[in-house]
């Protein structure tokens, strides 16, 4: 089967012209043509392999063949709205059941993660009948008006803060606050999010809800210190409020020892909302919201009715069971746990070696690497970190890079991510730096070289790459050129 109908140029060229100018593309200024995918790997128009180490929303591998196939069959057999009386939706919704706390007995099927959190803040105003949510600084919910609001990410860069959203400081033990040494970090940034509450109360108004993701990924793969979730809930119920715990970006095993990453927090958390997405449908539109029976009885008692048109159909429920059933046959969180372990010990060994290195940081197959110009200072190097996504790329490495500062490497790879591809991403990594590090050294006495080829542009890289000197730095340090 052709897998092309254009040839990537006129691709592109249509893009630019019918696609709003603003969905922007991975790697824009030489975007990667996709044209097939399996596993842990795609394939571009030349048949090129590349490994994947940023697409969580293909969770147990792209196209597994038994969620393809379950699909599919479903596809041919019946595809409705949740409306008429179906199988599926409730066997789906037993199964989820099995995986949570007794007490999230309730879902609502939807589409996406951003109707998932857009329900969540529905279910928590309606409930409390308070407004006022708190959320953690750079936190990013969804591109829905009501999201973009409680997302600090996106709201900066558009429009005033609402006067009922209020941003507490992000628990990151390695750039925040309250740092590693700290004697009790969770308790400090608890500390916070209650001295805003006493603000708001003195305001006369109530809040809400707490919105916090799991694990932070936008704000650069953050872990929030154990216990801090079990603190800040204790003051939000306190004043009120609930607590939404946002699994859209690591839910489903992805931290490898636990099902859902608040679990991380302990058995004695349990959030009173819990939201659901990317990795749930394996690249299928699917989402979903876990509450308890109470929440949405009092969602109910508006006798307006909640309808999805799409979400909880026979097919999406059809699929969600498929990717449940995937996990726990192929074993992918004992997958992520042994995988993930091995690669952070990887890239610790490089951080005795490449002082760009700040910090490693992770859980399962939820990976951050911060790379910084200083350890002492911890100044960002947001430069290198576009470097080091630039250059795996011409070695068949799909990664990005996040953080407030943009200098977060983010490995959040389908869960049959294998050793051999942790230990092909380091070795690169490695490379990379190596060479980098060479060729700043040099710098400091060859004038002709310069600083700026140490940290070399992508649109220049080219040239760069070809200058005699780079390739001499390459044979001193034994690393070969073709492949750095």
């Amino acid at each position: 089967m052709d897998l092309e109908l254009y040839q990537k140029s006129e691709t592109l060229s249509l893009r630019q012209k019918l696609i709003a100018p603003f969905c922007r593309l991975f790697f824009p200024d030489d975007p990667i043509k996709i044209v097939r995918a399996q596993g842990q790997y795609m394939f571009d128009e030349m048949e090129r392999r590349y490994l994947d180490c940023i697409t969580n929303v293909a969770h147990v591998g792209h196209c597994h063949p038994d969620v393809v196939k379950a699909g599919s069959l479903q596809m041919a057999t019946l595809n409705t709205n949740s409306r008429f009386l179906h199988d599926h939706i409730v066997q789906y919704a037993k199964k989820l059941s099995e995986t949570l706390p007794e007490k999230l007995s309730n879902f609502y099927f939807v589409n996406s993660g951003s109707e998932a959190n857009d329900l969540a803040l529905q279910l928590a105003q309606r409930y409390t009948q308070h407004e006022d949510i708190v959320v953690l600084e750079s936190a990013y919910h969804g591109h829905l008006n009501s999201l973009i609001d409680i997302s600090p990410y996106k709201f900066k860069k558009l429009r005033p803060q609402k006067d009922w959203v209020h941003v507490v400081p992000i628990p990151d033990t390695y750039r925040g606050l309250y740092r590693e040494d700290h004697p009790d970090p969770s308790s400090a940034y608890a500390s916070e999010v209650k001295t805003v509450i006493d603000e708001i109360e003195k305001k006369n108004r109530k809040v809400a809800a707490f919105f916090a993701e799991s694990l932070p990924s936008v704000a650069g793969q953050i872990i929030p210190p154990a216990g801090y979730f079990q603190k800040v809930a204790e003051h939000i119920r306190n004043a009120g409020g609930l607590f939404v715990a946002d699994e859209i970006q690591v839910g489903f095993g992805r931290v490898g020892k636990h099902f859902w990453a608040f679990q991380l927090q302990g058995e004695d958390f349990v959030p009173d909302i819990v939201t659901m997405g990317k990795p749930i449908g394996n690249g299928h539109p699917l989402a979903c919201v876990a509450t308890t029976k109470e929440i949405a009885g009092a969602f109910a008692a508006t006798g307006v009715e909640y309808f999805n048109t799409f979400g909880g159909s026979p097919v999406s429920c059809a699929i969600g069971l498929a990717v449940l059933e995937v996990i726990e046959k192929e074993g992918l969180r004992g997958n992520a746990t042994r995988v993930g372990t091995y690669m952070m010990n990887l890239f610790n060994e490089q951080k005795s070696k490449h002082p760009i290195i700040g910090d490693v940081r992770g859980v399962g197959l939820f990976i951050g690497v911060e790379l910084v110009k200083d350890r002492q200072q911890r100044t960002p190097a947001k430069e290198e970190a576009e470097y080091v996504v630039a250059r795996l790329k011409k070695e068949f490495i799909v990664i990005s890079s996040d953080g407030p500062d943009g200098n977060v490497l983010k490995i959040k790879p389908p869960m049959c991510f294998n050793m051999e591809d942790a230990q092909f991403i380091v070795e690169k990594v490695d490379s990379v730096f190596t060479v980098q590090h060479s060729l700043r050294a040099r710098s400091r006495f060859d004038p002709v070289l310069g600083y700026s080829l140490c940290g070399v542009s992508t649109s220049d890289d080219m040239g760069f790459f070809q200058h005699p000197k780079y390739l001499q730095v390459c044979m001193l340090n034994g690393v070969d050129a073709k492949v750095v």
